[in-house]
Order: structure tokens, then sequence, then C-alpha cells
């Protein structure tokens, strides 16, 4: 009887075998993770016909944002969950340090009344706004047509949430020393009928229902976000130092340094999309959609605040422009 031919032992899994070098861990835990990119007519491996398979079909497998190989992909910090929990684990340390001791200290109580009306207005009602992030990034998670870009959207959706639990904490404190401000009571109707949060909240209404998945990670990761972020954590922390609330400066200067990292991975996938011709004129298009409502949110949330406001507006939109034009795109 022939004997079988000998076969070549791998040192490593066989779709990192072409790397002709060691694997990172990283490249062992995030890539080619998803089964149900394998066939991309049945993505379940299930009854083709059901709606799920058809949701994936039409707003991932058909969307106009093209490549031949999204599992390319790689995160620029090299994220995986080991990691990601170190760091913000000594980042919710810091924040909790924080939180204690300005309590220590009597922080709150030496705020000014009308800086207290201005949280109860333009601060506490942003836990809408920060879960709708991480609703928004959820799902960009849910579709990815890769799983070490779904990886860094897990980490966003994660980052999304700590910031929502901050607000709900800063909200709780600020209605145990201010019981007549309504904090923690009012948050609703100012999200849903104060004028400064209504572009916003056009904003990311509309984004979370873009089902295609690659216009949900245009709206939200190079739209929304950075206005938001902009308007909320960098301009907004300004104002709260100047109005001596170190407090807030603090924290929104810590959840900036998630923001960047999650810019820094938005800006790698987008250099990969622009890497396929045709994908510049799609990431535009959406652009040229969603721009002037990210736009009029920031507007809106600093017009009550005057001549001082309409120049953080434009600070706040410039640097949203420069981010998209750094990217190069328009």
């Amino acid at each position: 009887m022939s004997e079988l031919p000998a076969q070549k032992s791998l040192k490593t899994w066989s779709y990192l075998s072409g790397t002709r070098r060691r694997p990172s861990e990283y490249e062992v835990v995030s890539t080619g993770l998803h089964y149900h990119t394998i066939d991309p007519d049945n993505p379940w491996e299930l009854d083709r016909n059901i709606p799920m398979a058809e949701w994936y079909r039409v707003h991932r497998n058909q969307s106009p944002l093209k490549h031949h190989d999204w599992d390319a992909f790689r995160d620029p910090d090299a994220m995986i969950y080991r990691t990601y929990n170190i760091l913000q684990d000594g980042q919710e340390n810091y924040v909790h340090g924080l939180f204690d001791q300005f309590s220590d200290r009597g922080h709150d109580e030496m705020l000014e009344p009308e800086w207290v009306q201005c949280l109860a207005t333009c601060y506490t009602p942003v836990r809408y706004l920060f879960h709708a992030l991480q609703m928004g990034s959820a799902y960009i998670h849910q579709m990815a047509p890769a799983s070490t870009i779904t990886n860094c959207a897990t980490y966003a959706t994660a980052d999304h949430l700590r910031w929502l639990t901050h607000t709900a904490y800063r909200t709780r404190e600020l209605a145990n020393t201010f019981p007549t401000h309504g904090f923690g009571e009012q948050e609703r109707a100012i999200w849903e009928a104060d004028e400064r949060w209504q572009g916003f909240r056009e904003l990311i209404e509309r984004a979370l229902v873009a089902w295609d998945w690659a216009e949900s990670f245009t709206v939200f990761m190079l739209v929304a976000k950075p206005a938001i972020e902009e308007t909320v954590l960098f301009h907004f922390g300004d104002l709260a130092r100047a109005n001596g609330d170190t407090l807030l400066g603090m924290l929104t200067q810590a959840q900036m340094r998630d923001a960047e990292r999650h810019r820094r991975w938005t800006s790698a996938l987008v250099g990969m999309a622009l890497q396929t011709d045709g994908n510049r004129k799609v990431l535009n298009g959406w652009l040229e959609k969603w721009v002037p409502l990210g736009e009029a949110g920031i507007v809106k949330f600093f017009a009550p605040f005057g001549v001082e406001g309409e120049a953080a507006a434009t600070k706040a939109k410039l640097a949203s422009r420069k981010f998209r034009a750094d990217l190069g795109l328009g």
C-alpha cells in the first residue's frame, strides 16, 4: 500500500502563515474571526431567506464602499481585550480619583449659580447623546465586514458606555448638592425640547437608521463623533474651566483620550478604503449628506452663549473639517 505524502507542519494558523514571521498576539486573537463572511450569499449558514441573512446581504455585502479584502485592516493601536482592560482600568481609576478628590474638597458647593443652571441644560442631558453614540458604534460592531473592524467598534462602544456612566455619576452628585435644579429629573424634557439640543438630536436620530454599515461608519465616526467631541468634550470642557468647574474640564479631557484613539483607527480604515477606486466618491457623497446636520448641531448648541459661543462653534466646525480633510476627504 502506498504511503501518503508527508504533510509539512504549520507553526501557526494557516491564514497567518503567509506573513513569514511569527504573528503578534493581536493578529492571533483579532484577525479572521467572522465566519459569517465566508459565504456572502448565506451569511449565517441557515435558510438564506431568513430576514437576518437578507439584512447582511443588503446592508453589508452590497454596500457601495468596496474593498477586495477587508480582513487586511489592522488597528494602529493593536488593541485586544486584555490590553483594553488594562488601559481602561487605569483610566477609570483616574476618573474615580477625580470624583473622590473633588467631592472631598466640596467642589460642587463652590460653583456659581449661573454655571449650575448651565450644567442642568448643557451638560447632564448629554447622556442621551452618549447613549446614541454607544448604539451607533454597536451597530458598526455588528455589521462590519472584518473582525478587526468589529473589535475597534466594540472598544468604542465600551468607551461610550463609560462616558455615559461618568455623566450619570455627575448628575447624581449634582442632584445631591442642588436638589431643586432638576438634576436627574428634567434631562429628557430638555433633550427633547430645548433648542440647543435639537441639531444634535436630529443628526443622531437620523444616523441611527443609516443601515448600510459603511454609511453608518461615515456618519458616526466621520461626522457625529468629531462634531460632538469638539463641542461637548473640548470646547465645553474649556468653558467649564473658565467657570471654575475644574472637575468637568479634567473629565472631558480624559474622555478625549478615548476619542483620539477612535480617530486613529477611523483614519486607518478610511486610508485603506481610499486605496480602492470609487470609494472616495462614495464617502464624499455621504459626507455631503451628513456634514450639514453635524454642523447645525454645533451651531445650535453654542447659540445661547452669544459671541463667545459663536467663536466656539466656528472653532469646532473647523476642527471637524480638518479631521476629514487630513484623511483626504471633502
